[in-house]
């Protein structure tokens, strides 16, 4: 059983990961700013705003698993790098191993080729600095922490999100940094992502790189 902190424990993501690990077991605390209607069973909830770090400090201490599932938009908006650049930073110091809730568009279409990141010209204009700095983690500040921290970056599949909940079907494909390609077209849904996720957590068998799960 491991102590783990989801820090973003309410969102889409973040939620159905919460759920999943207090299911197998494990110890599991969920830092928001926000409390859930309908709390999961045996999960320790707590409510603050995570630009603060006298919030992210003593929620992380103690940790040995860090879970940062937080998206760059809303208050993130702006301070969405800085944050999880803190969480980071604290989840070393806690000795505790980083998992990231990455997005699709930091993946390849196939192996050595450009990320889809590299060329946004399809995107509305009004997501494009939300992607970009969602990617910014693995290609600038992951690499770029002390080799001390152990992390992975967990992409989904392209249309994961509230807006395409899908089915839970109880299976997934893990890939690396090439996206895998549903068959069918769909989404991953969160709670099969969040099945992959925390098997990545017990396995323990990837440190210091970028994973995806699609259907």
């Amino acid at each position: 059983m491991a102590r783990i902190i989801v820090i973003g424990g309410t969102g889409y993501a973040g939620s159905a990961i919460v759920a999943e690990a207090a299911a197998r077991g494990h110890e599991v605390t969920a830092l928001s700013r926000s409390l859930p209607d309908a709390p999961t069973p045996d999960v320790t909830y707590i409510q603050g705003d995570v630009r603060d770090e006298v919030t992210l400090s003593p929620a992380i201490e103690g940790a040995d698993v860090v879970v940062a599932a937080l998206a760059p938009r809303g208050p993130l908006a702006g301070a969405f790098r800085d944050v999880n650049r803190a969480i980071g930073r604290l989840a070393e110091a806690a000795g505790a191993q980083l998992f990231v809730v990455g997005g699709y568009s930091s993946l390849r279409p196939a192996p050595g080729a450009e990320r889809f990141v590299s060329d946004l010209s399809d995107i509305p204009a009004a997501l494009r600095d939300e992607i970009l700095a969602g990617a910014a983690l693995i290609l600038e500040d992951l690499p770029a922490t002390p080799p001390t921290l152990d992390w992975v970056f967990v992409s989904p599949a392209l249309r994961f999100g509230a807006h395409a909940p899908g089915e839970r079907l109880d299976r997934y494909r893990l890939g690396d940094d090439v996206a895998v390609q549903p068959e069918d077209g769909g989404a991953i849904s969160a709670a099969d992502y969040a099945l992959g996720f925390v098997d990545l957590i017990d396995k323990g068998e990837h440190h210091r790189t970028q994973v995806n799960l699609g259907h």
